[in-house]
């Protein structure tokens, strides 16, 4: 049978684990909602708090609501209850259920959200992408065992993630041979000059724009070298992370339950191909 902690021992838990000091300056991690007296016993984990996931979290008995996205960010004035984000939390505040979120400050660490997904597709020996200070780093690079082709390894990805309507996109020639591999969870656009500079022979990253990839293929047509590109769907990408956090943190507080939400979260719900 479970048993409870004070929502500040769990807090204290994630802090140490997911250093707030570690995550970017235009981020918003830590407790939305909830205090610290309050006991836990159940946990669900979720890559987004949303209308769907806070009831799942309230029918399904739930204390907390751990988040890898925060739900409050830049540009909100209002918690009013005519609004999407004053009903959400409106909800979750009636009903006692806490929220806390672990976004950048999860994705640098050792057996963060890159590490997870690039130990999911078989990349081995990686190290941090763009290495920073006391944390380990954003992204990941590292070897596939063997070098395969580009349309096999995009197989792979497919495989790895869960699935999506928007699938997998990939900018390259299927049969170009890849071997050194880059990635980062979640939007990774801003570290495609990096993942260059590191000699990727593939980049796997989540909502590229057009004229991002766009200029990566001018640059291979110019004079080689460029990455090939692996967009992902940005839910899929962290989504491999909730259980490895729901796992270390079972370790943690053995008599708290931690459950990882199945919900699927990515907004899109059908693609139509030409």
């Amino acid at each position: 049978m479970a048993s409870s902690l004070p929502l500040a021992e769990l807090v204290a838990s994630f802090e140490q684990r997911w250093p707030l000091s570690h995550a970017e300056e235009w981020d918003a991690p830590g407790l939305i909602t909830g205090n610290g007296s309050q006991r836990v016993s159940k946990v669900l984990l979720s890559v987004d708090v949303t209308a769907e996931t806070v009831k799942a979290a309230i029918d399904g008995g739930f204390n907390l609501l751990l988040a890898h996205h925060p739900y409050i960010m830049r540009g909100v004035k209002t918690l009013a209850e005519d609004t999407v984000k004053g009903a959400v939390l409106a909800r979750a505040i009636r009903a006692g259920l806490a929220i806390y979120a672990a976004h950048t400050n999860a994705d640098v660490v050792e057996n963060g959200v890159s590490h997870v997904l690039a130990t999911r597709l078989g990349i081995q020996d990686s190290t941090a992408l763009v290495p920073l200070g006391l944390a380990v780093g954003s992204g990941r690079i590292g070897t596939l065992p063997d070098t395969i082709t580009l349309g096999e390894f995009a197989l792979a990805v497919a495989r790895a993630l869960p699935a999506t309507a928007t699938g997998v996109r990939v900018s390259g020639d299927y049969d170009q041979p890849v071997n050194r591999v880059a990635v980062c969870g979640g939007a990774g656009d801003s570290f495609i000059g990096s993942v260059a500079a590191a000699g990727a022979d593939v980049y796997v990253t989540a909502d590229l724009r057009h004229h991002v990839v766009q200029d990566v293929r001018e640059q291979a047509g110019l004079n080689g070298g460029a990455p090939a590109i692996i967009d992902v769907s940005h839910w899929a990408s962290e989504w491999l992370w909730l259980e490895q956090a729901a796992a270390e943190l079972r370790n943690i507080h053995t008599g708290v339950e931690f459950e990882v939400c199945d919900l699927r979260t990515d907004p899109w719900d059908f693609v139509i191909t030409q």
